[in-house]
């Protein structure tokens, strides 16, 4: 009796992408944050600083994921999109997370039309669940991240930086679309590309 050898199949690993989920900001508010920026810097003040062209408002963060599931991804975004009709915000003050006793990153806050945001972001987080991706257990805080700490903080000088820009407001932008992006971390920073947009209703 003939046995032929067992051929082993090697199949190919899918392909994983680094991705997040955001909206993409105007050039007024990257201006108003890169001048924020420079006086902060110029006080001194030493952190790495987040390109201002980098800067987006994140909705969901959804790290590695299988190149196939692009479409679902973006299917699930214009479902969630459906439901929201454009709305406007605006960049305010800084803050810092996690408090002002232990700042690691400077954020600029959001006015305007916050409950349409979480509104938005609620329904991007359900809809991704749907796909198997784990909800945030942390309550969703929109920002603009801008800057991350390294080392110990002088305390004095960031109460001072809170104090400088605690009424600072850029001014009102409306938010139209929602972007999804993959993010390629190089060592001259991260570089991000657009793998679909969705217009809110």
């Amino acid at each position: 009796m003939n046995t032929k050898p067992l051929q082993r199949t090697h199949q190919k690993a899918p392909e994983k992408i680094r991705t997040f989920i955001a909206i993409d900001l105007p050039e007024s508010v990257r201006t108003a944050i890169r001048t924020i920026q420079a006086d902060i810097r110029s006080s001194g003040f030493k952190a790495k600083w987040v390109r201002p062209e980098n800067v987006h408002l994140t909705l969901k963060f959804l790290g590695d994921v299988d190149t196939h599931l692009i479409a679902k991804i973006n299917s699930a975004i214009q479902t969630s999109a459906k439901e929201i009709a454009p709305f406007h915000l605006g960049g305010r003050s800084i803050g810092v997370f996690p408090n002002s006793r232990r700042p690691r990153v400077l954020w600029m806050g959001l006015f305007g039309q916050i409950g349409a945001l979480l509104r938005l972001q609620k329904k991007i987080e359900a809809q991704l669940a749907l796909l198997g991706f784990a909800k945030e257990k942390r309550t969703f805080t929109g920002h603009l991240t801008i800057g991350r700490i390294k080392g110990k903080a002088p305390l004095r000088q960031v109460s001072r930086i809170l104090t400088q820009y605690e009424t600072y407001a850029t001014e009102p932008f409306a938010v139209k679309e929602v972007t999804f992006f993959k993010s390629q971390l190089t060592p001259d920073g991260a570089i991000y590309t657009g793998l679909g947009s969705t217009l809110l209703k």
